[in-house]
């Protein structure tokens, strides 16, 4: 059975409707950073899902063709995430500023994946489809303390979500910590295109410190 990220790292991949504190390692990432309205046709956002996934899926069939990776084992490409950021905003977003975003949109990769293999992947994946892939990157993310939640329904209504987790996370003696480095980051569990607005499920994160540090 292929490994699949969700189910073997629940605690990140899977947490409960209510907030809760966690200590995110460091993981690597392909990686590409652009800004504006995610929503928009032809936009930055919706160019960037596609360079990422053209990446991640030459790495996990690589294990068909001639190129073999060290390690490699079979797996479950992990979701879609964004770290995301805005000028002027220092606790997380202003949903209703979207041509201000700026992100970092990502996909987790196995920790088998080096630095050489990832290039090789980059340049097989713009061999094949004739794209350019510059934009790509790999990045590592130690995220560290953490107040997270598993928001349920569309996007827009993640600021009721947000308002749970600030609350959350000042009873256990901890603020937040957003900055340009640290960012509101969000792990998308469901296909928009598939799933009904009302039914979305979306990891949404924020990082902390204790209060007094």
């Amino acid at each position: 059975m292929a490994f699949d990220f969700k189910k073997e790292y629940k605690e990140f991949y899977m947490p409960k409707n209510k907030p809760s504190i966690v200590d995110v390692p460091e993981m690597s990432y392909i990686a590409v950073r652009g800004r504006g309205d995610p929503n928009a046709e032809g936009g930055e956002y919706r160019e960037s899902i596609g360079l990422l996934y053209g990446v991640a899926f030459t790495i996990k069939m690589s294990k068909l063709g001639d190129h073999r990776i060290e390690g490699y084992f079979d797996y479950v490409v992990p979701p879609l995430e964004g770290f995301w950021t805005q000028g002027g905003v220092s606790d997380g977003i202003d949903y209703t500023r979207k041509d201000d975003l700026e992100f970092i949109s990502c996909i987790r990769l196995p920790d088998f994946v080096t630095k050489e293999e990832f290039d090789w992947a980059v340049n097989e994946a713009a061999r094949k489809k004739k794209t350019d892939f510059s934009k790509v990157e790999f990045l590592h993310v130690r995220e560290g303390l953490c107040v997270q939640c598993m928001h349920l329904g569309p996007y827009d209504a993640e600021p009721a979500t947000v308002e749970l987790m600030h609350g959350y996370m000042e009873e256990q003696g901890y603020k937040l910590d957003i900055s340009d480095i640290r960012r509101h980051h969000e792990i998308y569990l469901s296909d928009p295109r598939k799933c009904a607005p009302e039914k979305l499920r979306t990891v949404v994160r924020h990082p902390i410190r204790l209060t007094g540090e």
